[in-house]
């Protein structure tokens, strides 16, 4: 039978996992499950006739992540076109006329620019490779499966729609194990999305068990004209021995299959940790069923909507507030080795009392080991009462732990985040410990912008929108200023709000910055760093990327005893920041070694 038409007729029953069961077979994720269709298709082969033998109608390629971008993590990304047609072969052979074959595609595997550094453009590429492979080899139905990306998963649909017009395509979102996604109605709002992208069956596989799977089914089948397909996974796993273990029983997998049909899912099967033994038990349970009649699903409000009073509560940061109404100052603090932080506090009380705008604290610059930014922001802002801006670092975080730091800033009342790239961990205390960079500080704007429209990375809400002003660097000065002006319009693309430079010393590179900056209407804080010593600025000028010190500057302070250097230093960061004052909105000074002292001699320029 045709495909769409079987699906009016009977609830059709999909196979489970396919890498479960070849890692009991001693296939590990190290070998890639994609690459066992050509290493061992004996294994692949006896799988797929399993899973048929249990009940299933609908069997998966096994090409879930048989993409350039996956498979170049074991060097195989030259054999994508050979994997995905002998995954095709595998599973005609053991379909046999007796069920549908499914041309599995995930997602790239690691995030899309801006939050990571694969392009559109390339994925789009990726997706457009495999699927011209399994539409040449002859899928009946592609299934785009585990996509969290909205964006990706559009890609992924259009590319099927334009390279086989004429084959029905699943599209499923993975949710996340929250109830507070079903409250506030995204599964509803993703099947609305996909309907119209005219997928033919929408619906969600892994991440979450059975029970969460039917709160997600009843919101998609609430859609009008939409047909769903559940793939749930056995459960929470955990880890046994070395190896991941899934303990829900089949009978159980089997009575919500029964929920699922009845909520108005028409394929239902299994994804990570399922078994045949699973796949039965759901085939025993829904045989004789005709597709049900979709259980309407109120959607609830979000909690900010039905309780949030009418008045706006303004909740930026004193700084944000500043922005554009006078000229600001802030001075970057050097944080101590140890536990002790008496002295960054007194530091940002003097220059408090002394006129200072914020305190900048930076996270692990130069790959340093210090203390936790946020517990020192905080601390300043509690102790002494200034607003800090708080660098934020994606080195040592992933997604995860980007999103929930930001939350807890933001719950510790710190407003102000300077979004970072970071250094490479190599060049630090530590050159052995790893480096993270899910994202860079493109992508932690985004993240930022997001948070403060109430939407974390996947699209669910966070309830209460946050309030962060959102800062990023530039540099007029960077080896490659082409890219460097590229990333600063990308920034502002992605949301930022303010922007803050390296240190300048001259007034041409200052006018680079005021022109570049000035093209987004954004407001310009001008790093400024008073020198302290000829060996400071020999440093500075040799040693550190991206900084320029004028010759005359450098030819004068060599020539000067230290205590002399130093107040030259100071004499030469004030006559700039009088300059800069008139073409600028603020200045981030960098005293050295975080000499609070210097900075306040220097902000004597502005008055």
């Amino acid at each position: 039978m045709n495909f769409l038409e079987t699906l009016q007729d009977r609830i059709l029953v999909a196979d489970g996992a396919m890498g479960t069961l070849l890692s009991e077979r001693g296939i590990t994720f190290e070998h890639s499950y994609d690459y066992a269709c050509l290493t061992h298709p004996a294994d692949v082969l006896a799988i797929h006739r399993e899973y048929i033998a249990a009940g299933a109608e609908l069997i998966e390629t096994n090409t879930y992540g048989a993409n350039r971008f996956k498979l170049s993590q074991f060097g195989l990304e030259d054999r994508v076109e050979d994997i995905n047609r002998a995954a095709v072969r595998l599973a005609r052979e053991a379909a046999d006329g007796k069920a549908f074959v499914a041309g599995s595609v995930g997602p790239a595997g690691k995030p899309l620019a801006p939050i990571g550094r694969i392009t559109r453009e390339d994925a789009d590429a990726s997706l457009r490779e495999q699927i011209s492979a399994l539409a040449d080899e002859g899928v009946d139905v592609f299934l785009l499966e585990t996509f969290a990306d909205m964006n990706e998963l559009e890609l992924a649909i259009k590319a099927v729609r334009d390279i086989a017009p004429g084959i029905p395509v699943i599209a499923h979102k993975t949710f996340i194990e929250d109830g507070e996604t079903l409250e506030e109605g995204l599964p509803a709002r993703v099947a609305g999305r996909m309907r119209e992208l005219g997928v033919d069956v929408a619906g969600s596989n892994c991440t979450v068990g059975p029970q969460r799977m039917l709160g997600i089914v009843r919101q998609m089948a609430s859609v009008d004209g939409l047909k769903i397909c559940a793939m749930p996974t056995a459960g929470l796993p955990q880890l046994v021995g070395g190896r991941i273990h899934y303990d829900l029983t089949p009978a159980y997998f089997g009575h919500y299959g029964r929920l699922l049909a009845e909520a108005g899912a028409v394929i239902i099967g299994g994804c990570c940790g399922t078994t045949p033994a699973h796949i039965r038990a759901v085939a025993e349970a829904v045989q004789g069923m005709k597709p049900a009649a979709a259980s309407v699903t109120a959607v609830r409000k979000a909690p900010q909507e039905a309780l949030r009073e009418e008045i706006e509560i303004d909740e930026r940061s004193s700084l944000a507030k500043k922005l554009g109404l006078k000229y600001l100052v802030t001075v970057e603090l050097d944080l101590p080795r140890g536990a002790d932080i008496s002295k960054v506090l007194l530091g940002a009380q003097s220059l408090k009392n002394a006129g200072a705008d914020c305190i900048d604290i930076s996270d692990g610059a130069r790959a340093r080991l210090r203390m936790n930014p946020m517990a020192v922001s905080h601390l300043i802002q509690e102790r002494v009462g200034i607003d800090v801006m708080m660098h934020f670092c994606c080195r040592d975080r992933n997604l995860l732990a980007i999103q929930a730091d930001l939350l807890g800033c933001h719950a510790l009342g710190l407003r102000n985040i300077l979004a970072i790239t970071g250094d490479p961990a190599q060049i630090g205390d530590y050159p052995t410990a790893s480096s993270v960079f899910d994202v860079d500080s493109i992508g932690l704007v985004r993240i930022l912008n997001l948070f403060n429209q109430g939407q974390d990375l996947g699209g669910n809400t966070i309830v209460e929108k946050t309030h962060f002003l959102i800062a990023v660097a530039y540099n007029p000065l960077a080896p490659d200023q082409e890219l460097e002006r590229e990333r600063l319009a990308r920034k502002v693309a992605e949301g930022a709000q303010c922007v803050y430079t390296q240190p300048i010393f001259d007034e041409r590179t200052l006018e680079v910055a005021v022109r570049d900056v000035g093209r987004y209407g954004l407001p310009l804080l001008v790093g400024i760093l008073p020198l302290r010593s000829s060996r400071h600025a020999e440093f500075m000028q040799n040693e550190v990327p991206g900084i320029s010190i004028p010759d005359d500057i450098r030819r004068t302070i060599a020539g000067l005893a230290d205590e002399d250097a130093r107040r030259y230093g100071i004499e030469t960061a004030q006559k700039f920041l009088a300059k800069a004052k008139e073409v600028t909105q603020g200045a981030y000074l960098m005293p050295p070694f975080g000499n609070h002292a210097t900075a306040e001699a220097v902000m004597q320029a502005l008055h």
